[in-house]
């Protein structure tokens, strides 16, 4: 019972053996302790050194050998107190490291993405709320949506882009996508800000992709149910942007030929 007392005080099993063993004779060797603990007295002489640091037992000098004295149990609360300063002084340090760190964070980008998973029902919902956003970071960059719209976007969501362009976006975004039909033969309303190339490279694709400035969003509406995954992070956005300006360019090229 008094070893796991002291053990929540913060003894090791040694050191609760050799303290005991000093409050029991109150003033002895370390000879006597090793003979009584069983342990050698390199270990004894150890280990009292690390009691007398904690302030639980004294060392009586004052003679040709050295004693180990107990003090009063009493002396135990300096632990408490002993512990109470640390706690004290680490909480100062947490504060100071927390100021040094949020300098540090502000600066920092951190190349963890951000994933979100929209089901069909809420996919309409999620266009409408998520522009704004998208919006805002896509004008950090060049104000251009890049990538590629499968034709079968048009027919479910012509709301959301007629929405868009006419009073949904800031005026200073444009649109350069690719895509695999003239989105223009299914889609009646024009706007100057919005341009799809037909790239016959992309017969296959079964989705249509943005890079939105830090944004990558995919939806799927080529059969049901539709889906949406949206996910931020600037390093892959920026590499397929880069890509996606390459293919366009590579387009406009082929069509001044």
């Amino acid at each position: 019972m008094l070893e796991e007392l002291l053990t929540k005080l913060g003894f090791n099993k040694k050191q609760a053996d050799v303290y005991q063993a000093v409050l029991k004779y109150g003033k002895t060797t370390p000879a006597i302790l090793a003979e009584v603990t069983k342990f050698n007295r390199t270990t004894v002489y150890s280990v009292s050194k690390e009691l007398a640091a904690m302030g639980v037992i004294g060392e009586d000098l004052g003679g040709p050998q050295l004693y180990l004295v107990a003090k009063p149990p009493q002396e135990l609360e300096t632990l408490i107190k002993k512990g109470e300063n640390e706690l004290e002084q680490k909480r100062e340090a947490v504060k100071q490291a927390v100021k040094e760190l949020q300098g540090i964070a502000k600066t920092a980008k951190y190349p963890i993405p951000k994933i979100t998973f929209v089901q069909e029902e809420e996919v309409e919902n999620h266009l409408y709320k998520a522009t704004p956003r998208w919006d805002e970071s896509i004008l950090q960059y060049d104000g251009t949506w890049w990538g590629f719209q499968d034709h079968s976007f048009v027919r479910y969501y012509e709301d959301w882009i007629d929405w868009y362009w006419e009073t949904g976006s800031k005026p200073q975004t444009k649109l350069k996508l690719l895509s695999n039909e003239v989105a223009e033969q299914i889609k009646k309303k024009k706007f100057t800000r919005r341009q799809i190339r037909f790239w016959k490279e992309s017969h296959n694709f079964q989705a249509t992709t943005w890079i939105l400035g830090d944004y990558v969003v995919m939806i799927a509406t080529n059969q049901r149910p539709h889906y949406l995954v949206e996910i931020h992070d600037a390093v892959l956005a920026h590499d397929m942007r880069g890509v996606f300006k390459g293919i366009w360019k590579t387009q406009i090229e082929k069509n001044a030929k």
